[in-house]
């Protein structure tokens, strides 16, 4: 019903009684019939989850397209590592702003409207980017993904939350973040099927832009779907979700914040890493960018089988918590294997449609066991959160989460790019390097910190069921 204000600030309605009165009854038909309709069908879902996935495809893309050409930008425009760290923390400090409100876009518009919102803000970062040589407005290219890339990530987090709950929740944010990271993996082989690319630093990132559309179209085509469910299928009542506040953060459980306190140490240790992981290749152990590409393509490749895998296991078996502290655990001596253990001898590692390469040994198996724990924490640590938090406040949850993770990401770029340059790293002086290590070895500390504090926590009587809670007993339950 339309609303204005007249002069004296009264509210009136511009609406005659008759066209009220028809409403009211069109409203208590419309409510009689949802109630009659089925529940949407298992296809149905897992098609919601592919197409939104999809969007995700888009601007996972984007955001790691930047790394394979950072020896490219410091070669040809000048860039030093801070440059690149601070291309990196852009992108979080815009998160870090358009996550103040929350979910309060998503609350108001709905999910449709703000996925393909947030999907077309990506594609006009990615043009931004791609367009000037200017690092000030790569800058900007960047801080942009960052308004468009992290609330639509907590968009597809509700939409899957709504529509999976006690459906295969973690098993549905495994296929998710499998689909997602393929964007990631592709942005890495890149350097092999795109490599007539890689002359300069700008073609590439205009594939990037290219892939963009991917986001956009899948927004739209999830848009279609979820209204179409609206009118043909009983989707239960819409629970209200609020807008972050702060004052009322004291009302979520210790666990809540175990989960958040884990999120932001595990994703300010692995994506930074990634950050600088291949041009880390390149100067430290001397691989070509297709090699380097290849290897860093290891991390995510294996999350996007493990993801699912996990989250099907998590799903039947519980023990959230356990599996959260036994990550955290594995990640720990990681870097320091990179920095000190001998490489190793040479070993063949082939992708099909993709390249081969030559790569030592030990950093094969170390990404690989660093792939697999970026497998198994994310497919636990996020759809824990629906069964911490209130239906209610889901979506404040899920914001105020993923708002505190940008804090981390946003000043680990700046401090790894800054002991590069103050360090000297390069390939005369693969010492220089070392400083950053310790750093990811630091966070991971506290990463088993907080998780072995989760675990505790959910071992005793104000346990929220994340280490008995399975799909058998949920089904239990109803």
């Amino acid at each position: 019903m339309l609303q204005y204000s007249d002069s004296s600030g009264t509210v009136a309605a511009e609406q005659p009684r008759r066209s009220a009165t028809y409403n009211e009854k069109n409203a208590i038909m419309s409510e009689a019939s949802l109630r009659a309709l089925p529940p949407p069908t298992p296809l149905y879902r897992w098609l919601i989850l592919v197409f939104v996935s999809l969007a995700m495809f888009g601007n996972y893309y984007i955001y790691d397209s930047l790394w394979p050409i950072v020896d490219l930008l410091r070669e040809q425009r000048g860039f030093s590592y801070q440059q690149i760290g601070w291309l990196s923390s852009a992108y979080n400090g815009a998160a870090l702003l358009v996550l103040l409100a929350g979910g309060y876009l998503i609350d108001r518009w709905g999910t449709k409207r703000a996925i393909t919102l947030f999907a077309v803000i990506c594609l006009f970062a990615a043009v931004v980017t791609a367009w000037s040589p200017s690092f000030e407005v790569m800058l900007a290219g960047r801080f942009m993904l960052g308004l468009g890339a992290e609330p639509l990530i907590v968009a597809a987090t509700t939409v899957l939350a709504k529509w999976f709950k006690g459906k295969e929740l973690s098993f549905a944010f495994g296929i998710n973040l499998s689909i997602a990271r393929l964007g990631s993996t592709s942005a890495d082989w890149s350097t092999g099927f795109a490599s007539p690319l890689y002359a300069n630093w700008q073609d590439p990132l205009w594939l990037a832009t290219a892939v963009a559309g991917i986001s956009v179209t899948a927004a739209i085509l999830y848009w279609i779907l979820e209204r179409r469910a609206e009118s043909h299928y009983s989707l239960g009542a819409a629970e209200q979700t609020e807008k972050l506040e702060f004052k009322n953060l004291y009302s979520f459980s210790p666990s809540y914040w175990y989960v958040v306190a884990l999120c932001v140490v595990f994703y300010a240790t692995v994506f930074p890493f990634r950050s600088f992981a291949i041009d880390y290749f390149q100067q430290a152990h001397g691989l070509d960018r297709a090699a380097a590409g290849i290897l860093s393509s290891i991390l995510p490749f294996a999350a996007i089988i493990a993801t699912p895998l996990f989250g099907l296991w998590v799903d039947r078996v519980g023990k959230r918590a356990l599996f959260m502290a036994a990550g955290s655990l594995v990640l720990l001596p990681l870097f320091l294997i990179v920095t000190y253990a001998p490489a190793g001898p040479a070993v063949s590692l082939t992708i099909p449609f993709v390249g081969s390469a030559v790569v030592p040994l030990t950093l094969l198996l170390v990404i690989t066991v660093l792939g697999i724990v970026f497998s198994l924490i994310p497919a636990v640590m996020w759809p824990s959160v629906a069964y911490i938090v209130n239906g209610s406040r889901l979506g404040s949850a899920y914001a105020l989460m993923t708002f505190c993770q940008q804090f981390g990401w946003i000043i680990v770029p700046l401090t790894i790019g800054y002991l590069n340059d103050k360090f000297a790293a390069g390939p005369e002086n693969i010492d220089g390097y070392t400083p950053g290590m310790w750093v990811y070895t630091a966070l991971a500390s506290l990463g088993l910190y907080f998780s072995y504090k989760l675990w505790r926590t959910e071992q005793g009587p104000n346990s929220h069921g994340l280490d008995t809670i399975t799909t058998k007993s949920a089904a239990l339950q109803k």
